[in-house]
């Protein structure tokens, strides 16, 4: 009998999510789950780790095949506590979302649902991050689980090329509305923001960061443009940030000494 397959599944939106919610349910019909998540709403927490206070995990179940614990971190912080305290070792694949809202373009900046997946990365371990084009907490997920179940099993299969893990996203359409899955690059945009300000009952004023995404230039092979025409975008994302194309433009920078 085929060993069943070792999943770590986590994400940004904290333990109470239907968008993970969804996904535990896809991975337990695959393989062997165990699930570290934050104990709240991590998004937009990008990379960031917790270094100033004690982290604290709790086990929120123990079935056959299947753990599930939260904790008080970030998602890198659930991913890094994850293989080192709760596995001791490393899964065979991980899955990070269903993530509630956009994570293409330039949103993978900000986001703790592909932080966790780069993490992964990093780690040597073959890593997806899910998102769904609805913000909404009461957004449905099942038209994209078909998809889902399909690209980790593929995954899993075929593996990914070292050093590379995957950014998917899906349209919030309905399931026969999506034409199926195009491999992108990722666009370009900007979010112009603002702040709201807002009083207190005791005359301070605080603020709420607000913004609308702009896209800066399109073209038939980004992930705006598929999801835009009913495809689900899935990116190759690496962790080496190096801007290869501007490495010999920068050469005025050389000083004689150190040619």
């Amino acid at each position: 009998m085929k060993k069943r397959p070792l999943i770590f599944v986590t994400n940004d939106d904290g333990i109470q999510a239907p968008g993970l919610r969804t996904l535990i349910g896809l991975m337990r019909k695959i393989g062997k789950v165990i699930v570290v998540v934050p104990d709240r709403s991590r998004s937009g927490t990008a990379h960031g780790i917790t270094i100033n206070v004690p982290l604290r995990l709790e086990t929120i179940a123990r079935e056959p095949d299947y753990e599930e614990y939260c904790c008080n971190g970030t998602p890198v912080d659930c991913v890094k506590i994850g293989f080192k305290v709760v596995l001791g070792n490393h899964p065979d694949i991980l899955v990070s979302g269903i993530n509630h809202g956009s994570n293409a373009s330039i949103n993978i900046i900000y986001s703790g649902t592909m932080a966790a997946v780069l993490e992964g990365c990093m780690s040597g371990i073959p890593s997806v991050g899910f998102s769904l084009m609805n913000y909404g907490w009461n957004a449905d997920f099942n038209p994209s689980g078909k998809y889902v179940k399909q690209i980790t099993e593929s995954v899993l299969e075929n593996g990914l090329p070292e050093g590379i893990c995957l950014n998917v996203n899906i349209p919030d359409i309905p399931e026969e509305q999506i034409l199926g899955v195009k491999i992108c690059r990722q666009s370009e945009g900007t979010w112009q923001e603002d702040f709201d300000e807002r009083v207190d009952p005791t005359g301070r004023k605080y603020y709420w960061l607000k913004g609308i995404f702009i896209k800066a230039g399109d073209g038939l092979d980004t992930d705006e443009w598929a999801l835009e025409h009913g495809y689900i975008s899935v990116v190759p994302v690496h962790t080496d940030f190096t801007a290869r194309h501007a490495l010999e433009k920068l050469g005025y920078l050389v000083t004689p000494q150190s040619r």
